[in-house]
């Protein structure tokens, strides 16, 4: 298995527990779940279900009778009239195991498209753990696409589940890292130029990434997973968010309006753009969005959390938005013409700051400040008559008494620092202590995919240089 490390020491310590266990598992569609899961217990599963999408409540009991039956082998199919029966069937078969020095592991997938609105899952489910797996040599795995359905319902629960939660599992994209060893695990090896490329397509999602071949590249890639029409991104869109949640309109509304702005807006600029209410159902979805992982909140460099900025950090979703979206159904398109355009120059700047964003750890480990307690803000200041207006996308703000005030940008070659880009640099930076009045020392600190080719402006004016490698370490 790549990566998870982490998660797997989590599952471990829970199987060897001597108390029972209930792990919640949650992430966005796709991120490998139940991958990790089966991968990791194997044959120790005592029972399997899958939740089924958009199935009735009579269609969820059926779908747990099948797979009761299937754990049990031949034993005769007794489909419950309820969730009550249905987990009291489930408690029977775990107590006919015996052995109750080996822990019994059942797993339930999907958990949110069972335990809809009328179906009282929720019931039944808190009426097995507390009755009796509670009180058992007995670990329960319970899985979602849909995390903020999950937080709110399972690990937030204020009722039969309240607290009962053990442990809990958020599992994220691959970094770029983990994605170049999926690929050599796979016998892909590519640059790490376009592993950025493919990353800055479809993000860390292993689902995603298992679509690439061997022996193409990076845009021969692209260009067959999401502009033939056979492609699985080339539809991804309206099946990610519809899977997630239950008005995906409203949602993907406020995602296209972040997606054509390519800096933070503020809420009031949301509800302005989607004609949305501005209220607590606003609060929600945004809360939703960014808990699944599809856009991220910040609050720029001295300001109060209702100057908070919202952002799109998906990166399928803003590529998908920004060029394959425009396509009419029946139409394709060569991504080999439309990667050498302007506009794919423009987006892919911006793509290039939220895999920095992504990988701020990456960043302060070549900084040599990974122990360093930090804080990531942008920084906006309009133009006025006194000054000029000043964007910062990115400052680290250092417990050090430092401040790494970082511009990034996104080449095919080495960065050639000119006396105008320094100059400019220069610029920001006495204007930001100006007007943050910051007493911090303020670092220059480059980010770009080539490095610097070093010259008299790069080792007298620039204080650290950070490349594409770097990320990879």
């Amino acid at each position: 298995m790549i990566g998870r490390q982490q998660e797997q020491h989590i599952l471990q310590q829970a199987y060897q527990s001597k108390q029972p266990e209930l792990i919640a598992v949650i992430g966005r569609r796709r991120v490998g779940k139940t991958y990790l899961i089966r991968q990791f217990f194997k044959d120790k599963l005592d029972f399997e279900m899958i939740g089924l999408k958009d199935g009735t409540k009579e269609q969820q009991l059926r779908n747990f009778a099948y797979s009761l039956k299937d754990s049990q082998g031949n034993a005769q199919l007794n489909i419950p009239k309820d969730w009550l029966e249905a987990f009291y069937f489930l408690k029977e078969y775990v107590q006919v195991l015996g052995d109750d020095s080996r822990k019994k592991v059942i797993f339930i997938d999907e958990l949110p498209w069972i335990a809809t609105a009328k179906s009282d899952f929720l019931t039944g489910f808190s009426y097995f753990w507390n009755s009796y797996a509670s009180k058992a040599n007995v670990l329960v795995v319970i899985c979602g696409s849909a995390t903020a359905w999950m937080i709110k319902k399972i690990i937030h629960n204020k009722g039969g589940l309240h607290n009962r939660v053990t442990r809990k599992i958020l599992l994220k994209p691959f970094t770029l890292s983990e994605t170049k060893a999926y690929f050599q695990a796979r016998h892909i090896h590519f640059s790490h130029y376009q592993l950025l490329q493919l990353y800055m397509t479809m993000g860390g999602i292993p689902h995603y990434l298992d679509q690439v071949e061997k022996g193409k590249s990076a845009i021969q890639n692209i260009e067959q997973i999401c502009f033939h029409h056979h492609g699985l991104l080339r539809t991804e869109f309206d099946n990610l968010y519809s899977s997630l949640f239950l008005h995906p309109e409203r949602y993907e509304a406020v995602v296209r309006i972040l997606a054509a702005t390519w800096k933070g807006i503020s809420r009031l600029e949301i509800v302005k753009k989607t004609k949305l209410k501005d209220g607590g159902g606003l609060t929600s979805l945004l809360k939703e969005l960014e808990q699944s992982g599809f856009i991220t909140s910040y609050t720029p460099f001295h300001k109060k959390k209702k100057d908070t900025l919202y952002r799109l950090t998906d990166n399928y979703s803003l590529f998908y938005l920004k060029f394959i979206q425009p396509l009419a159904n029946n139409q394709s398109s060569s991504w080999q013409t439309l990667s050498q355009t302007q506009a794919w120059k423009s987006w892919s700047g911006y793509a290039f700051e939220n895999i920095c964003l992504q990988h701020i750890h990456k960043i302060k480990e070549a900084l040599g400040i990974a122990g360093i307690h930090t804080n990531q803000f942008s920084f906006l200041a309009k133009a006025t008559e006194y000054h000029k207006g000043l964007q910062i996308d990115l400052l680290i703000d250092r417990s050090d008494n430092a401040i790494n005030f970082c511009e990034i940008k996104f080449y095919n070659h080495e960065w050639t620092l000119k006396k105008a880009t320094i100059d400019r640099l220069n610029e920001k930076k006495r204007l930001f202590q100006q007007l943050s009045e910051t007493q911090k020392q303020v670092f220059i600190t480059l980010i770009t995919t080539y490095g610097v080719k070093e010259n008299q402006y790069s080792s007298e004016n620039i204080d650290a240089i950070i490349q594409l490698n770097d990320f990879f370490t």
